[in-house]
């Protein structure tokens, strides 16, 4: 991982002085410029590149800080609410050290360097919204671990970019030339991207409620995610010359798990379960047909979007859809999460 020096915010002091305090609060200005360099492929990094990797590498490399708003629960896989502010595009929830073979295959170097895996190993658990434009956020995160937050708030004094900032919902840190909010302590951290104004990045409890559907459904899972109105991002996503969809698939949510299953020739595989919810068992009936029709269609088609949706039969449940992937390999779920990123944000 490159090293960065914080800039100096007073004159005076010998060059050795100088010299030392750079060395001792060098990484923060780090963390904000690793943002830009994220090897996305060029079509992917307008869309990609301001969303789900810079939530993944902020929770794991920058979580030396935290605020006592929410204490850690007991157990994650309990959570009916997070602490995140409502209307996101995408939700997604990580247990990080059994997510670890899925974070592994993000196509993010920094997440391969040996510092980075030392902060993933003090991270149990984070949760993340992705806003559209129009909410004036990009992202926002509440994550839980045990850092070594000593240090962190006087680095950040040192950096003139930084501000410090009392709001009615507590204490935070704020940079306008990175368009960044962050809560700091110990046992937790909040952080949040904005667009134009700066807003604070901790949502007091209980922040935003789990869809009751979702807390069962995710519960066995490392990593999982909802969508609200899938509809339109289901449509771009799989309305392709060799699947043609003339019409918006009228899905209320959608869940996924992802997990990562045995090896196979030495390499591990994975799949991710999707789930739509429907507003009435006629409703995914219909949409069950249309995957069953479309499955016999490209039975022998070896295009991505097959092995991702139509490998297994879709099965109805009520008013909900469970589709499961085939296996994947690392490249599959790279890109499955890339077409993921893309359609909905």
């Amino acid at each position: 991982m490159k090293k960065y020096n914080i800039e100096k915010t007073s004159h005076g002091g010998t060059e050795a002085q100088s010299t030392r305090r750079k060395k001792k609060y060098r990484g923060n200005r780090g963390i904000i410029r690793l943002f830009s360099s994220f090897p996305f492929p060029p079509c992917l990094r307008a869309s990609v590149r301001t969303s789900f990797e810079k939530i993944l590498l902020f929770s794991i490399v920058s979580l030396t800080l935290s605020c006592k708003t929410t204490p850690a629960p007991q157990d994650f896989s309990l959570l009916t609410s997070v602490p995140l502010e409502s209307g996101a595009s995408v939700y997604i929830l990580a247990n990080v050290k059994e997510a670890a073979p899925i974070l592994e295959v993000l196509p993010i170097d920094e997440l391969k360097d040996k510092q980075t895996k030392q902060m993933m190993d003090r991270t149990e658990f984070f949760a993340a919204g992705i806003f559209p434009p129009e909410s004036g956020r990009r992202f926002q995160i509440a994550a839980w671990g045990d850092y070594p937050a000593s240090g962190a708030g006087m680095a950040l004094g040192m950096n003139k970019n930084w501000v410090k900032h009392n709001a009615k919902t507590g204490q935070y840190w704020y940079s306008i030339e990175d368009k960044l909010s962050i809560a700091l302590e110990a046992k937790q951290a909040f952080a949040a991207s904005w667009i134009d104004t700066q807003i604070s990045p901790i949502t007091p409890m209980p922040g935003i409620e789990l869809p009751g559907s979702f807390i069962e459904f995710r519960k066995d899972a490392s990593l999982s995610f909802w969508v609200e109105n899938p509809g339109p991002g289901i449509k771009r996503m799989l309305d392709t010359r060799e699947i043609p969809i003339p019409f918006q698939i009228p899905a209320q949510c959608l869940f996924a798990n992802l997990y990562a299953t045995g090896e196979e020739g030495g390499e591990t595989l994975y799949y991710s379960v999707i789930r739509l919810q429907f507003s009435s068992s006629s409703q995914a009936q219909g949409i069950a047909a249309i995957f069953k029709m479309a499955r016999n269609l490209l039975s022998d088609s070896t295009m991505p979007l097959v092995k991702f949706f139509l490998v297994n039969p879709p099965v109805q449940n009520g008013n909900f859809l469970d589709i499961k992937t085939g296996l994947l390999t690392e490249n599959d779920l790279s890109l499955l999460l890339q077409m993921f990123l893309v359609n909905w944000n």
